[in-house]
């Protein structure tokens, strides 16, 4: 009997042409058909963010084989999340999910604070949300064009562990690699979101007859006592993974709010 072939959901944050995806796009075929829903355009920092005001555009990029395998590749005028939506409506449904949602490879790390506002990993809640496996994979680096083949024989692991060991309903992870040659790469260390936050991040456009306009920037302050926290893991050369909870409830502190405002 023939086993079935895995069908195999692809997004990022960066857009369906960055090379992180079709890097991916290309490692992901030797485990079963992909399909690839990606923004148009990057859409870094959207979060879980939706396109609720306006309408998107849905287009088809290309189809083909390799590895045995169907790859098709289609754009979205939209956020990431977008992209997961337009899948379980387009290809997949409730009845007939994906077997793996990949998010990724993003251009830049998404550990620490990075997590809260990423695009990447808004394509992973959304994912999970539908009961999918879910794992968004993040390079430290923002090279325009980074090296992906250090870290290839790592992301290839990250997908068997994944495949055979799934997170539980309900969690999705967030794996960062250091951008360091293969031999330098320490291996896999499970961390937790670090703390930290940026300050100083607005600063104001000076182009020559341009109105007061500002643009994005800021430094990172490093606020975290522990050693686990995940940015920090991957500054001292290994690759980190975090699994998140979609129910961001603190259940602790929940009883005692509900203990010492005594409103009952």
């Amino acid at each position: 009997m023939n086993q079935r072939k895995l069908e195999i959901l692809l997004t990022n944050d960066d857009g369906y042409s960055a090379k992180g995806i079709n890097v991916l796009a290309d490692l992901l075929l030797k485990y079963g058909n992909v399909t690839v829903i990606a923004p148009e355009k990057a859409q870094s920092g959207m979060s879980a963010a939706l396109s609720l005001a306006y309408k998107v555009r849905f287009y088809k990029i290309s189809e083909n084989e390799g590895n045995g395998n169907r790859l098709r590749i289609y754009a979205l005028t939209g956020t990431p999340a977008d992209c997961v939506k337009m899948a379980m409506n387009s290809f997949f449904s409730i009845d007939n999910r994906p077997d793996l949602l990949v998010s990724g490879i993003n251009h830049g790390s998404n550990a620490s604070a990075a997590s809260i506002y990423s695009g990447t990993l808004g394509a992973a809640i959304e994912g999970s949300i539908y009961g999918i496996p879910a794992v968004g994979l993040s390079l430290d680096t923002h090279l325009e064009e980074p090296d992906f083949s250090n870290i290839e024989p790592y992301v290839d692991t990250v997908i068997e562990k994944v495949i055979s060991h799934p997170p539980k309903k309900g969690v999705y992870l967030n794996v960062n690699f250091p951008y360091l040659k293969k031999n330098e790469i320490k291996g896999f260390k499970f961390a937790r979101q670090g703390m930290g936050m940026w300050i100083k991040e607005f600063h104001k456009s000076l182009e020559k007859g341009e109105e007061e306009l500002y643009y994005m920037t800021g430094e990172f302050i490093d606020t975290d006592s522990s050693e686990l926290g995940d940015h920090k893991v991957v500054n001292r050369g290994y690759i980190s993974v975090v699994p998140h909870n979609i129910d961001t409830t603190d259940y602790r502190e929940r009883e005692r709010l509900e203990r010492e405002w005594n409103m009952l």
